[in-house]
């Protein structure tokens, strides 16, 4: 016969448990906290990807800061005829990609920034990106057009402002939106310029950005490039590029994170522990009292384990509302894949947040079972005979 779970609520309501509700609850938070913090950086890369786009680069580079496509190539792609064609002919947008310094507003050190050398096109190209403020560079012009994170976390980087890297002076004329993802991290400027003052040749890009004439034809689009003598390129989902590009630092994270959730489970089970053996002994009469009503041992660790799992599920619950605020708030990371600076925001999703429940859970009845199945064995006639 069960012992009520009535019995446990109030028992739970009449000690004081806080204490392992707190570590508990900071255990939970950190752990959600860190894999929503690695879920937003991911996020943030695949957003930037779109599945009706590809991405052409050198078949033996593995990011765009070291690829290299020269001029006849980036003809070759542009008349392929799974690409889209646009108002001033095919959409494809061939780029250049550099890394240079700026100060960040919020602690003014520097920060590695991307700064992307664009075709006219760029924009026609990535449909979802949109000007918000000014207008687009126009080629030719020492121009710039910034994203809406790289105002905020860029000094300097503001609409109208005038900005000097690499020996020249630019002008902010625009502001565009890249839907939160990483090209809202990103400087703009024509490709042509950013080769010239870098002082590469003007007929060499790093990777060409194409809208293919329907998501089903990438397949034929990739099999004729990578086919073709003229080329020898990479050619992918623009989508499943930046998801590759979040390798590192999302496994980086997940990988602290667990670490340090792990070591603060294991205080989590051990304050567990020591709060329900300290229950069993300030109760050893009510447990001998239950024992001699009829109440079986397997009722005693059930009723036990159930008193665990509410304290625990108290302390997840504090946990992941403490982490709900977090949810879109901003933050700033070196992509390691990338060597620049990439704003991005924690996302708290419903199915981190179940994560954090079951681990805390979990961690409930690691710490849970040896008080119980402790009481369970305790010697009825010795404490009732205290009576």
């Amino acid at each position: 016969m069960p012992i009520p779970l009535a019995y446990n609520l109030r028992s739970v309501s009449a000690r004081w448990t806080s204490a392992v509700v707190a570590v508990l609850g900071i255990a939970v938070g950190v752990f959600v906290a860190m894999l929503s913090l690695a879920r937003g950086f991911k996020a943030t890369l695949v957003a930037s990807g779109s599945p009706d786009n590809a991405l052409v680069r050198r078949a033996d580079s593995n990011s765009e800061i070291i690829g290299s496509l020269e001029l006849d190539q980036v003809r070759v792609v542009e008349n392929s005829p799974f690409i889209a064609g646009g108002k001033d002919g095919p959409l494809a947008s061939p780029e250049v990609v550099v890394i240079a310094v700026f100060p960040l507003k919020a602690t003014g050190s520097d920060a590695m920034v991307q700064v992307r050398g664009v075709s006219a096109k760029a924009l026609e190209v990535r449909g979802k990106i949109r000007m918000t403020a000014g207008r687009f560079l126009r080629p030719g012009l020492n121009e710039l057009v910034v994203g809406s994170n790289a105002v905020r976390s860029y000094e300097g980087f503001a609409l109208g402002d005038t900005a000097r890297f690499g020996g020249a002076t630019w002008t902010v004329v625009g502001v565009f939106d890249a839907g939160g993802s990483s090209f809202d991290s990103e400087i703009w400027t024509d490709a042509a310029l950013l080769n010239q003052l870098y002082q590469r040749p003007t007929n060499i890009f790093q990777s060409v950005t194409v809208r293919l004439a329907s998501a089903d034809a990438f397949a034929s689009f990739r099999d004729a490039m990578t086919s073709d003598p003229r080329l020898n390129v990479r050619v992918e989902r623009e989508i499943e590029f930046y998801a590759s590009q979040s390798t590192m630092l999302t496994t980086l994270i997940v990988v602290f994170g667990s670490i340090v959730g792990a070591v603060m489970g294991i205080g989590a089970v051990f304050g567990a522990l020591n709060t329900m053996y300290s229950a069993v002994s300030e109760r050893s009469r009510e447990i001998a009292t239950i024992r001699a009503l009829g109440f079986g041992e397997m009722s005693v660790v059930v009723s036990f384990l159930f008193e665990a799992l509410v304290i625990a599920l108290i302390g997840g619950a504090i946990g992941c509302a403490a982490v709900v605020p977090l949810n879109h708030y901003t933050v700033g990371a070196l992509n390691f894949q990338s060597f620049s600076h990439l704003d991005f925001a924690f996302r708290v999703t419903p199915d981190l947040l179940l994560a954090g429940i079951a681990f805390a859970l979990v961690m409930g009845i690691a710490g849970g079972v040896p008080p119980a199945v402790h009481a369970a064995r305790s010697a009825i006639a010795p404490t009732l005979r205290g009576l």
